[in-house]
């Protein structure tokens, strides 16, 4: 198991680069920037580059509709260039309320996009001139297709660091899981309940596994998770709530939410009616109080070292292979020393 960490939109940047040498001399081995609908991530992993030598960098996640196939794929080719062959693609489609609502972009057929998607992007990737002819995706684009007729099939320029740049996916329902076992590298779920990873997802992991190419090697589980070593303060209990309510309660239409239908094949079904509809009548507060303890203990990774070890022997169990932490010490030097105390338990627990 290795330890990554999400460099949140919401601030503290640039303090947490400048302990990013510090970091990784407590056992870090990746650090992913999320993108939502704040900076792009894309300026911000260039800069890490630049301040780091050995850490792995991912993005966490590119929308797959806010930039074309190809575009992404040049994205990843110029990050790993920077880089010197460490980056890894972290992709996923995001929600209409985001895509349609930031964007002005149709979210439609987030599947067969994603699959189309990674196609291209790996034809980039070996300088094939690029030709491909999907049900979403058209390249060239063609007088047939609405193009002018000029567009001809081009390979990348250079020539990227890496033919086989890792992707992972972030996916939440079974469709979308099934693909990404079948196809990429690596998926980042959020909000893993490991005690029913096997009831939500275990299907199509199966069926995604039995079509999987045996040269992708193991699917390597991604999981984003808040982390505290020791009794977590108020204010990071509440910021756990909060974003548990946010997602599950308005991440999402009511009949649109992902993270809501994710609640309820863990078996939440009536606490997740309850936060959406709290939620969704504007009181946020009720909502954030309206989610079960037993799914905050669930999917994060806090309390006093027993408890961290008997949870990360809970993790690896269900297939988690990466951790990507959002540490919730109060200081960065305090989030740095408690990554490191937390890969010293992992070799415990490996050794074990």
């Amino acid at each position: 198991m290795r330890l990554g960490m999400i460099i949140d939109y919401s601030g503290g940047f640039a303090e947490t680069v400048e302990l990013l040498q510090e970091y990784e001399r407590n056992g870090l081995d990746l650090v992913a920037v999320a993108e939502a609908y704040s900076f792009d991530a894309v300026s911000q992993l260039g800069y890490i580059a630049a301040k780091t030598e050995k850490l792995q960098l991912m993005s966490g996640i590119f929308q797959i509709y806010s930039r074309t196939p190809s575009l992404t794929a040049m994205t990843a080719a110029g990050l790993d260039f920077v880089s010197d062959g460490r980056f890894n693609l972290g992709i996923g489609a995001s929600g209409p309320q985001v895509i349609e609502g930031f964007h002005g972009v149709k979210y439609d057929a987030p599947l067969g996009r994603t699959r189309e998607v990674i196609e291209i992007c790996r034809q980039v990737w070996r300088r094939q001139p690029v030709e491909f002819e999907g049900k979403h995706y058209k390249v060239p684009l063609t007088k047939e297709h609405g193009g002018s007729g000029l567009g001809k099939p081009l390979k990348i320029i250079n020539h990227p660091v890496r033919s086989e740049i890792p992707i992972s996916v972030a996916a939440l329902g079974p469709k979308n899981v099934e693909l990404v076992a079948e196809l990429a590298n690596g998926w980042q779920p959020l909000f893993f309940h490991p005690g029913q990873a096997q009831q939500a997802w275990g299907e199509p992991l199966a069926a995604g596994l039995a079509k999987r190419d045996p040269v992708l090697g193991e699917l390597d589980i991604q999981l984003q998770v808040q982390f505290h070593l020791g009794e977590p303060t108020p204010e990071a209990n509440a910021t756990i709530r909060n974003q548990l309510a946010l997602y599950i309660g308005g991440m999402g239409a009511r009949d649109k939410n992902f993270y809501n239908q994710l609640a309820c094949r863990y078996g939440y079904e009536a606490e997740a009616k309850e936060i959406q509809d709290l939620y969704l009548s504007g009181k946020k507060a009720e909502a954030a109080t309206a989610v079960p303890q037993e799914l905050v203990d669930a999917v994060t990774l806090m309390g006093d070292e027993d408890s961290i070890r008997r949870q990360l022997v809970e993790f690896h169990d269900a297939g988690i292979r990466t951790l990507l932490l959002n540490p919730l010490a109060a200081t960065p030097e305090e989030r740095a020393a408690q990554v490191g105390r937390l890969s010293k338990l992992i070799a415990e627990v490996r050794s074990a």
